[in-house]
């Protein structure tokens, strides 16, 4: 009786908090968003890696160690939050963590040149990811307790949407002005400072407006190898397995993801429009497409999201290998950007939709190290593959990976129609 009043009481307050909190939300996704996809979308980061290393496998092992963190820090923070009352605490800290991560980029590629600034380079990198697979949890399952699973969809699609708007605005002036003018020395480090002040603003307003439940799917705090144990309990479940299945072959296919603008690079070249023009397409379509992600999201679940997405990121990377013009390119980046977008919102909105409640953090954990893990090894192999063979059997390959991944979710019943 007692935990249903509680039950009770957390749901009155995120009812009477909603607006308050739905608005924080929006505003660190908007501007922490925009800041973000500057680096984490396939086009400046490799690129500036290939730029600072001259290998494209060079440009995988940054790649994997970027992931190899992100690997790392899942377990460790799921485990230190799962029984808490309040995780918002927390998050801020890990969200900072994560922010001087990408200020420490910018020094570096302004202080250091030569072989320190790629070993530099490289142990940010690891760091950031650190601070990334930390963010993940602690802010999902932030959002799981503040916002309700049938306004989530919406919520992502709109901040996404806004801050879009902004990332491909600036995106394309980056690479016209700051990469191509050299900005204060080196366009790309202006680029990562732009990063850490837009996302700092939006974890300020996180900090400044968000109202937490106290003490809502609250566990018993155990040890972090008392929670690995557990791990056979969650692989029960049938579907919650196929999921973390599908969720790794598609994490293989995207180790092609640092390799498109190589090799858009290798026909049209890697200049300041051309990284900033192929930029702003993948960001205006990942824009766009939030809106339609979302509410298709909401409105159907988001297995059929997720599927829809893997058909796109398909045919886009056909598009990508076939018609290797300018036009051709510029296509496919638009249909990269919607279907990655579609991807990533389908995965970490869906995988809160398993289990009960408490399970939560333990599920982000599991879920976030094991992409971690496959995440590490596929840049690398990557790399290895687009050095030795050529990018055409690494795109085929990551359409391989695709392909099965429809198939999982095609027999993989949706969680939304189970509760």
């Amino acid at each position: 009786m007692t935990q249903r009043a509680d039950t009770e009481s957390a749901d009155d307050f995120v009812t009477a908090n909603l607006k308050r909190n739905y608005s924080a939300h929006f505003l660190d996704g908007m501007l922490s968003f925009a800041g973000f996809r500057l680096i984490s979308t396939p086009t400046f980061t490799p690129a500036y890696l290939f730029l600072l290393t001259g290998s494209k496998a060079l440009v995988g092992v940054g790649s994997s160690l970027l992931q190899a963190g992100m690997m790392l820090s899942p377990m460790l923070v799921a485990a230190a939050l799962s029984h808490r009352g309040q995780v918002l605490p927390a998050a801020l800290r890990i969200g900072l963590f994560m922010r001087l991560m990408i200020l420490a980029l910018a020094l570096v590629g302004w202080v250091l040149d030569g072989p320190s600034a790629i070993a530099a380079t490289f142990l940010v990198l690891f760091l950031l990811g650190m601070g990334t697979g930390g963010q993940r949890i602690a802010f999902n399952l932030l959002l799981s307790k503040v916002i309700p699973i049938r306004r989530r969809g919406r919520l992502q699609g709109w901040r996404n949407f806004v801050g879009g708007l902004i990332a491909a605005g600036i995106s394309y002036l980056a690479g016209v002005w700051l990469i191509e003018g050299d900005f204060l020395g080196n366009g790309y480090a202006s680029i990562f400072l732009l990063t850490f002040l837009l996302s700092c603003a939006g974890l300020l307003a996180i900090g400044l407006m968000m109202r937490e439940p106290r003490g809502t799917a609250m566990t018993v705090r155990r040890p972090l190898f008392a929670h690995i144990a557990s791990f056979p309990s969650h692989l029960a479940d049938r579907d919650f397995r196929a999921f973390l299945i599908a969720q790794s072959t598609c994490t293989l296919a995207r180790a092609a993801a640092p390799f498109y603008i190589l090799f858009a690079g290798s026909r049209i070249g890697l200049d300041g429009p051309a990284v900033g023009g192929l930029a702003l397409c993948f960001m205006a379509a990942d824009t766009v497409s939030n809106l339609l992600w979302g509410r298709l999201g909401d409105k159907a679940g988001y297995r059929i999201t997720y599927m829809l997405a893997i058909g796109l990121w398909i045919a886009s990377t056909l598009v990508l290998m076939l018609i290797p013009s300018g036009f051709g390119l510029a296509l496919a980046f638009c249909g990269l950007g919607a279907s990655i977008s579609g991807y990533l919102m389908s995965q970490q909105t869906m995988v809160l939709e398993f289990g009960p409640r408490e399970d939560v953090a333990m599920r982000l954990g599991l879920t976030n190290t094991l992409d971690g893990i496959v995440s590490a090894i596929g840049p690398l192999l990557g790399g290895m593959v687009a050095s030795l063979f050529g990018y055409d059997p690494l795109f085929l390959g990551s359409i391989a990976m695709l392909s099965i991944t429809l198939l999982l979710l095609f027999r993989l019943r949706d969680p939304r129609r189970e509760t």
